[in-house]
C-alpha cells in the first residue's frame, strides 16, 4: 500500500470514528411537561415519579416537570404543544372539546358517578377511540389518563345549600373555556374565568366568593386558609390526560416509546391509588382545620344540570351515543 493510500484510509477511519463518538454523545431529546397542579398535589407528584423513572432508564431521554403553571400559563398548554413549543402537558377533556366539540360530553357534569366507571371508561373501546380522535384531529397522543378527583364546591363563608337557587350570586372561580363556565351555571353559580395560580389571592381578597376542585387539591393548595365551607356536590369525577405532541412522540426511538409510555400509565396509576386512599382522609383533615362540610341530596343537582345541557347549544354538539355510551359503562 502507498504512503498516500494508507494516508487516505486512516483519514477515514478516523472520520467515521469521530462521527461515531458524537453519535453516542449526542444530547438527550428534552421532555418538558407543565401542568397547572400545585407541586404538592398527587398529580405533580406522579409526574416527578415519572421523570425520574424515564431519566433513570438511560434511553436518551431527559424529562423535566413544571409544576403551578410556571412553564406555560394553565390553557395555553395544548396550543403550544401543536406549535411546537412544549412537549407534554396534562390536558383536560375540557381542552379536548375546544378543537372536537362531538367529546364534549366528558364536562358534562354528572356523567361519572365513581372512580371505577372512570377507569372502565378510559381504559376500554371507549378510551381507544377518544386517544386515536385526539392523535387525528389535534396532533397529540395521549399516553395515560390520571384520575384528577372528583369535584366539590369550596366557598368563603358558610351558608345553608340545598339547591342550585342557595348559590345564586356566587362569584365561582371557574377554569377559563366555555364549558368550564357551562358547568358553573348547573350548580347555581356565577362562573369567573380565572387561572389556578390567582385563585388562592382572590379567594382571600374576595375577588371571588368559592372555587371548586377535588378536596385533595383543595387541601394542596391550602384553600382551607381562605374559605369556610366545602359543599360535596361531587359533580365531576374527572379525568386528566398525561399527552404529548405526535411529532415529538414519532420521532421517538420504539425504546423510547416503550419506556415513556410505560412510565406514563405506572405513574398515572399510582398517582390514584395515592389520591383515592387521600379521599379517603381528607374530609376529616378538613374538618379539622375548621371548615364545615356538608353532605347534601344531589338530586336537584341533577336535575338542573339536566335543564341547564337540555337548552345549551354546546351540548347540542356533542356525541349522543358517545354520551349514552360513557353514561352505561
Amino acid at each position: 500500500m502507498t504512503t498516500r493510500r494508507r494516508f487516505v484510509t486512516g483519514a477515514v477511519a478516523t472520520a467515521i470514528a469521530g462521527v461515531s463518538r458524537r453519535g453516542s454523545a449526542q444530547s438527550p431529546i428534552q421532555i418538558r411537561i407543565s401542568t397547572a397542579a400545585p407541586p404538592s398535589d398527587f398529580l405533580t407528584k406522579a409526574l416527578n415519579a415519572l421523570a425520574a423513572e424515564v431519566n433513570a432508564a438511560g434511553v436518551g431521554l431527559a424529562v423535566t416537570v413544571h409544576p403551578a403553571s410556571t412553564l406555560f400559563k394553565q390553557g395555553t398548554e395544548v396550543p403550544a404543544i401543536q406549535r411546537g413549543n412544549l412537549e407534554m402537558s396534562t390536558m383536560t377533556t375540557f381542552e379536548v372539546s375546544q378543537q372536537i366539540p362531538q367529546l364534549g360530553y366528558f364536562n358534562r357534569a354528572y356523567l361519572l358517578t365513581d372512580y371505577d366507571q372512570l377507569r372502565r371508561v378510559f381504559t376500554g373501546p371507549i378510551g381507544d377511540d377518544v386517544r386515536k380522535s385526539v392523535a387525528d384531529k389535534m396532533g397529540i397522543e395521549i399516553l395515560a389518563t390520571h384520575y384528577l378527583g372528583t369535584r366539590q364546591v369550596n366557598i368563603r363563608q358558610k351558608r345553608s345549600v340545598k339547591t342550585p337557587a342557595d348559590l345564586a350570586g356566587i362569584k365561582m372561580r371557574m377554569p377559563a373555556g366555555p364549558e368550564w363556565l357551562l358547568l358553573g351555571e348547573t350548580f347555581g353559580v356565577t362562573p369567573i374565568p380565572m387561572g389556578m395560580p390567582e385563585v388562592y389571592l382572590a379567594l382571600k381578597t374576595g375577588t371571588v366568593d368559592g372555587q371548586e376542585n377535588p378536596l385533595t387539591i383543595l387541601n394542596a393548595a391550602k384553600f382551607y386558609e381562605v374559605t369556610a365551607q366545602i359543599v360535596l356536590t361531587a359533580h365531576m369525577v374527572q379525568p386528566v390526560y398525561f399527552n404529548i405532541g405526535k411529532p415529538v412522540w414519532d420521532k421517538l426511538s420504539t425504546q423510547q416509546k416503550k419506556v415513556l409510555g410505560e412510565a406514563c400509565v405506572k405513574a398515572a396509576r399510582s398517582g390514584d391509588d395515592a389520591r383515592l386512599n387521600d379521599e379517603k382522609a381528607v374530609v376529616t383533615a378538613l374538618k379539622g382545620r375548621g371548615l364545615a362540610v356538608d353532605t347534601i341530596d344531589l338530586a336537584p343537582f341533577r336535575a338542573n344540570a339536566d335543564r341547564v345541557y337540555a337548552k345549551s347549544s354546546l351540548a347540542k354538539q356533542w356525541d349522543a351515543v358517545g354520551l349514552q355510551r360513557a353514561q352505561k359503562a
